[in-house]
C-alpha cells in the first residue's frame, strides 16, 4: 500500500520512519524501490502478526514508512527486517539512506543536500540565504511529519546556526 495525497484529516498518529537519500532518485530507481517496498510491506509482520504499513517517496528523495501501531506494534525484529530491505536498496544505488550526518533543505524550489558540517559552516558564514526551508528527519509520528517535516530555517533545528 502507498500513502496517497488526501484531504482527509488524519486522526491516528502512525509511527513514521524516514530514510533520507543524499540525492534524488532516478526514474528507474523510484520504480524498483516502489516495487521492493510494495512486496516487502505486503508480508511485513511482527511476531507472525501482519503489520499495517504503507510508504511514500517524498520529493523524489525521501522514503517515508508508516506503521499503524494501534493495530499491531512493530517489534525490534520487524524493524530490523525493514532495515535489511532498506540496506539492500541503499547498497544497490549508493543512496546514503543511513548517513545521518547530512542536511537537506529547499532553496529556490530545489532540494539540496550537504554534509552537516558544511551546512553549519555555510549558515554561520552567511553563504546560505535565510529564506531556505529545512527538512527534519527526526519526526517519528505521522502528525509530526505532516506538520514539521519541512520548516522555515528559523523554526527548524538548524536555526541555532544562524550568525
Amino acid at each position: 500500500m502507498k500513502i496517497e495525497a488526501s484531504n482527509i484529516v488524519e486522526t491516528s498518529d502512525y509511527r513514521v520512519i524516514i530514510y533520507p537519500a543524499s540525492r534524488p532518485f532516478t526514474a528507474k530507481e523510484s520504480k524498483v524501490i516502489t516495487e521492493k517496498l510494495y512486496d516487502f510491506l505486503a508480508t511485513w509482520a511482527a511476531h507472525g502478526k501482519p503489520l499495517s504499513a504503507s510508504f511514500k517517496i517524498e520529493r523524489n528523495q525521501f522514503i517515508i514508512i508508516c506503521v499503524d501501531e494501534e493495530k499491531e506494534a512493530a517489534s525490534g525484529c520487524s524493524i530490523d527486517e525493514l532495515g535489511g530491505i532498506m540496506r539492500e536498496i541503499d547498497a544497490a544505488y549508493n543512496l546514503g539512506l543511513f548517513d545521518r550526518m547530512k542536511a537537506s533543505f529547499v532553496q529556490k524550489g530545489e532540494v539540496q543536500t550537504m554534509k552537516l558540517q558544511d551546512f553549519r559552516k555555510a549558515l554561520k558564514e552567511g553563504r546560505l540565504p535565510t529564506d531556505i526551508e529545512v527538512f527534519d528527519f527526526s519526526k517519528n509520528t505521522y502528525i509530526a511529519f505532516l506538520s514539521d517535516f519541512l520548516l522555515p530555517l528559523q523554526r527548524s533545528w538548524a536555526g541555532i546556526y544562524l550568525s
